[in-house]
């Protein structure tokens, strides 16, 4: 069973979800966080560049958020599109019919620049790109998500059973309006009639209270956003398979006991207060834990370990034996340990909160059976424990998976750390011998076609000072002699290895 644990303070809000594992979800919100994701603003088109089919929209942040043609729903497109072409050239009717439904999306006759536009942000900033958009707009609730502009019902595949994907398609498509649709989320199962009507009414009068809020608005304002984040994750994630919701704050505590007894009041006893001594995420040992997850490397409980590091482009994770010696022979110990990394890697998939293009290099299987085994279980541990969707590409001969993950927020690493000043983001800075020699091939640049310089004080880092010392006194004798003057080295405490200052007397 899994816990929800909410730790609130002045200054920061932290929500941990844990099972018999440890940390499987771990969330973040302060006051000064400017989070906007599944936001809704009244957004003016800025660029239109036909040649990406991508539209530049301006909603009042920083950059201009990117609305690609994926991302625009196909009525709205078929309608602006019709439209545009009626402004070219007068169609018979059969003629507009069949343009609407054969003509290519062109984003150029579907938006013009300096018109105001709904949009929703779909993934947040990030990096040197502005947010995503999308008017494929999608309003979640405690049983479903709504989707005001797509008429189409999707069941979670979660949900097994053919008569009860059959009765809650039909309870939810008698419940819609035209035009509408729905995704009916893992928590729907055995949900009664009652309380889906009720979810449904809620989400389609938000979407109208938008839709009125837009007419009004100014251009870039923000029109609607989410609840806050600690009732965000408990109408998500609070199911049977949650056991307790335990919150330290009295206050917190209160409200999300009233926001629970009204959307399920079903699970009202497991919202309870935390009064121990011992700090909330001190006592579940998730402070070692969150730290763990900023490190490249995570240990297997069998010895074994995977390494884990981001680029620009994609994820990669490597699979590795480590101490595990086995108890048979090589290919059940590499079985073991690949079937083990399966699990973790689905772990760290989702506390790291990892998205995008990943590769896993799992330890190279003779055995092709062993293969097959491995990516189904890894398949099936992803569907069952990751609310996020992914998609799985079959194992490879050399033993790596190739998957795509829905990207959503923020990964943990850029919440809780920021770049190295030292090395740019790289992992690595240039040796000292590096420093040492590029130091000596300015001095030579600067210095050796000029003469009669008197005395020449370099300031230097107490590493590159020793190594010239130690290695490079020759060298300092020669520029002496070639310039005609004296050089002092001097020990700079302050400064770092690639620094370094020079003065004349």
């Amino acid at each position: 069973m899994k816990k929800i644990l909410i730790n609130e303070e002045a200054w920061q809000t932290r929500i941990a979800i844990i099972d018999k594992d440890g940390l499987q979800n771990i969330y973040f919100w302060s006051h000064t966080d400017n989070n906007i994701e599944r936001c809704f603003y009244k957004g003016l088109v800025s660029k239109v560049l036909p040649g990406i089919q991508t539209a530049f929209v301006e909603i009042g942040q920083e950059k201009a958020g990117f609305l690609h043609i994926s991302e625009i729903d196909r009525e709205l497109a078929g309608h602006k599109m019709s439209d545009s072409d009626d402004d070219d050239f007068e169609a018979t009717e059969k003629e507009s019919s069949r343009k609407k439904h054969y003509q290519p999306m062109d984003i150029s006759k579907i938006f013009k620049e300096n018109e105001s536009i709904l949009v929703q942000v779909s993934k947040e900033p990030i990096n040197e790109k502005g947010a995503k958009l999308t008017t494929c707009f999608a309003l979640p609730g405690r049983f479903i998500v709504l989707m005001p502009s797509i008429a189409r019902i999707a069941i979670s595949k979660k949900i097994e059973s053919r008569e009860e994907r059959a009765r809650l398609r039909e309870l939810v498509t008698s419940q819609l309006p035209e035009g509408m649709g729905a995704i009916i989320r893992t928590s729907t199962e055995g949900c009664d009639e009652k309380h889906m009507r009720q979810d449904i009414a809620f989400l389609i009068e938000t979407w109208n209270n938008i839709q009125k809020a837009f007419a009004t608005a100014e251009v870039g304002q923000k029109i609607y956003e989410d609840l806050a984040l600690p009732f965000q994750v408990v109408r998500d994630h609070l199911d049977d398979d949650i056991s307790e919701v335990i919150i330290d704050n009295e206050e917190t505590q209160r409200k999300i006991s009233r926001f629970v007894r009204h959307i399920a009041p079903e699970h009202s006893a497991k919202v309870k207060l935390y009064t121990g001594k011992t700090p909330l995420f001190e006592k579940y040992d998730l402070e070692k834990e969150i730290k763990n997850c900023l490190h490249s490397k995570a240990h297997l409980k069998s010895g074994g370990s995977i390494v884990i590091e981001a680029t620009e482009a994609m994820t990669v994770v490597d699979v590795n034996t480590g101490r595990f010696v086995g108890k048979t022979n090589l290919e059940e110990t590499i079985f073991k340990t690949n079937m083990e990394a399966a699990q973790e890697v689905t772990r760290q998939l989702k506390v790291r909160n990892i998205g995008g293009l990943i590769v896993i290099d799992f330890i190279d299987m003779s055995n092709s059976s062993n293969r097959q085994k491995l990516f189904k279980f890894f398949e099936k541990t992803l569907k069952e424990q990751d609310k996020f969707q992914s998609v799985l590409l079959k194992i490879s001969e050399f033993g790596l998976v190739q998957m795509t993950r829905k990207r959503s927020g923020i990964t943990l690493a850029k919440q809780l750390t920021d770049t190295c000043a030292a090395c740019c983001g790289t992992g690595a800075t240039p040796s000292v011998q590096a420093e040492t020699f590029a130091l000596l091939r300015h001095l030579k640049d600067e210095l050796s076609n000029k003469s009669n310089q008197g005395t020449i004080v370099i300031k230097l880092s107490p590493e590159v000072f020793d190594y010239i010392s130690e290695n490079e006194y020759d060298t300092l004798l020669t520029l002496e002699k070639n310039i005609g003057g004296k050089i002092v080295l001097e020990r700079e405490k302050t400064l770092s290895v690639g620094t370094f200052k020079i003065e004349t007397e």
